[in-house]
């Protein structure tokens, strides 16, 4: 692959280090509406939990923030800043290598009923649709006031869309 300058185009990933700690920050308040990011009922920082950056020369170009627990690890944010270059794929098998190393079996995720094209995103990922939260959003604005009504094509934001990946068979 080439960059628009012609030049190679080869990202890397690397773990999040202290310095790219206040460019999260930013990039939260840019993309997510603020510092925060609700799942499930939960409020995440996303500047405190795991994270990956995907870098392009001197330039970020992605990221990737995750948690994990006893249920598996969760993908909490994933932005490519550049569409169509493969960024968001190359983070996501990043996080799901990390998790097997840790002997993680499920990397999961939630998405607004809204997201069209993150939930064709993960699905041709291997991602498969395994619960769908009603009216989750509803109890999410109560965190999080911010997280608008309506979303991509007009639609009605109101429930969580929760996929997951068997890390066992893929």
């Amino acid at each position: 692959m080439t960059s628009a300058a012609g030049a190679a185009w080869a990202p890397t990933v690397v773990e999040a280090t202290a310095e790219d700690r206040q460019w999260i920050r930013l990039a939260m308040d840019e993309r997510w509406s603020g510092p925060v990011v609700i799942s499930r009922g939960r409020v995440h920082q996303p500047d405190r939990l795991g994270a990956l950056v995907a870098w392009d020369r001197d330039e970020r170009v992605g990221l990737i923030t995750y948690r994990t627990d006893g249920h598996g690890t969760e993908v909490i944010t994933l932005d490519a800043l550049v569409p169509g270059r493969g960024i968001g794929t190359l983070l996501l098998e990043r996080a799901a290598e990390i998790a097997r190393q840790q002997g993680v079996r499920r990397l999961w995720l939630v998405t607004s009923n809204d997201n069209v094209e993150a939930l064709s995103f993960y699905v041709h990922r291997g991602f498969r649709l395994v619960a769908v939260h009603l009216d989750a959003l509803v109890e999410a604005r109560r965190l999080k006031p911010s997280i608008p009504v309506v979303g991509d094509y007009n639609l009605p934001i109101r429930d969580e869309l929760e996929l997951e990946l068997d890390l066992s068979t893929s």
